[in-house]
């Protein structure tokens, strides 16, 4: 709203994806609060026709299209947002903080943005390490875009790990069933920041989000870094 004056907004996700409606109900709720309209869509598994979903948002006037879907949809979704010439934003979650998505958009007009959890340049010792990898390790150049961008869910994955690792040590055991119970308890200072988990769901607690807009040259921009109280 602030950034687009957008009163009407479209959410399209995958039918049945728990990740992708849920982000959508967050979304929905805290829009309309706000004053908005919320149009939403869902697709089914597998598929990778999404003309009809873009030009009904075309048509139902959507100031911006919020689509927090997997990698492998969220390309195709891009690409044939950008061969309608839609000028529609596209925001998305981060899941979408992806270099694929990212060569999706290269030499495009598509207006993307993303919320997601690390930016590069944040932990520049990791950086420099997935970096390495990336330019040396046979097929990994190709596998992440073409580029030595590092993205989110590279950060992410590679904290996930490490908090694994943590709670197989708390649990002092390899049965699945000590490792979760041990996991709600754990703490650890990754590459993305501290983490813990809450004590109502076991969520990860975390109030910062870095909000980024691809430059459609194959880079991300800093667009800001919001907390929960802004």
């Amino acid at each position: 709203m602030d950034k687009f004056q957008a009163k009407t907004a479209y959410c399209l996700g995958e039918a049945g994806n728990e990740y992708d409606q849920g982000l959508i109900a967050f979304f929905k709720t805290a829009f309309e609060a706000a004053g908005g309209k919320v149009i939403t869509d869902s697709f089914p598994t597998n598929n990778s026709d999404f003309n009809s979903y873009l030009n009904k948002a075309k048509a139902e006037g959507a100031d911006v299209i919020f689509t927090p879907v997997s990698i492998a949809y969220a390309t195709q979704i891009i690409t044939q947002a950008a061969s309608l010439g839609l000028d529609i934003p596209f925001v998305g979650s981060d899941t979408l903080d992806d270099n694929m998505v990212l060569e999706a958009a290269k030499g495009t007009n598509i207006q993307l943005y993303v919320s997601t959890f690390y930016q590069e340049g944040g932990n520049p010792t990791f950086d420099e390490g997935v970096k390495n990898y990336i330019n040396t390790a046979s097929g990994a150049l190709d596998a992440n875009g073409g580029n030595d961008t590092v993205a989110a869910v590279t950060a992410m994955g590679y904290d996930a790990y490490y908090v694994a690792l943590e709670a197989i040590k708390a649990a002092d055991s390899v049965d699945p069933a000590a490792i979760k119970a041990a996991l709600w308890d754990v703490e650890y200072d990754g590459v993305s920041g501290h983490i813990a988990f809450d004590d109502t769901n076991g969520d990860a607690v975390r109030d910062t989000a870095y909000i980024k807009h691809s430059t459609n040259d194959g880079a991300w921009e800093l667009e800001t870094q919001q907390t929960v109280a802004q």
